[in-house]
């Protein structure tokens, strides 16, 4: 198994800079991670960095970290990433929406954003540290309703990243019709191989380079 192609390589600081993209993606050909996943006003410099000579995807996140915009503005943030070369896209679902009970309109939404990726991935961050476990079920089921490809854990934003019990329920409650994805607090390489046990398809982390490596970091994704 290797490891690093289970890794997006991450950068979401609001304060990264161009040369801290170019850092990134330099680091990401260096020791082949799947993708580089940075806010969508950076996909067009990190396309350019890693196009045509490499293998390494640019993902970029969509309604990132609160996913509390309107779904017009999602949807136009992913069309425009579609456009700048992004191939992968982690949205983060209408928390408020979801504890409100409005189940259709958090489905519809997600639906909306499958439609505009067509077949582009699209994962969708649920937020698992501000939901219960019923939450986590029914989240993850309605990403799956509406044609997701991943389900993923977490932001890094949050008060809390990845749990193993979270995969668990997610896992469960997709049963076998969307992939997994933990982020949030994977700093080394027996963490990263615990998750990747437990079903995970993907990683998302700053410290893919300390997993890959077999030593340890301290960045919160």
């Amino acid at each position: 198994m290797n490891i690093n192609r289970y890794i997006d390589h991450t950068l979401l600081k609001p304060t990264a800079t161009i040369a801290d993209i170019q850092q990134l993606c330099t680091e990401a050909i260096e020791h082949n991670f799947f993708s580089v996943c940075v806010h969508s006003s950076h996909v067009n410099l990190a396309k350019d960095y890693l196009f045509p000579n490499t293998d390494v995807v640019v993902c970029s996140v969509i309604g990132f970290p609160l996913g509390a915009m309107s779904t017009e503005a999602k949807v136009a943030e992913l069309r425009q990433a579609k456009i700048d070369g992004a191939y992968e896209f982690d949205m983060v679902i209408n928390l408020g929406w979801l504890k409100s009970g409005e189940e259709n309109l958090v489905e519809e939404e997600i639906r909306k954003l499958k439609f505009t990726a067509g077949n582009s991935v699209l994962k969708v961050i649920i937020e698992t540290c501000y939901l219960s476990d019923e939450e986590i079920v029914k989240a993850s089921q309605l990403a799956v309703n509406a044609g997701a490809d991943f389900v993923k854990t977490s932001t890094g934003f949050g008060t809390g990243g990845a749990t193993l019990e979270a995969i668990n329920l997610m896992k469960n409650a997709v049963n076998g019709k969307a992939k997994l994805k933990a982020s949030g607090g994977i700093r080394d390489f027996e963490t990263a191989q615990k998750y990747i046990d437990a079903g995970v398809s993907r990683i998302g982390t700053s410290n893919g380079i300390a997993i890959v490596s077999g030593t340890s970091a301290q960045n919160s994704y």
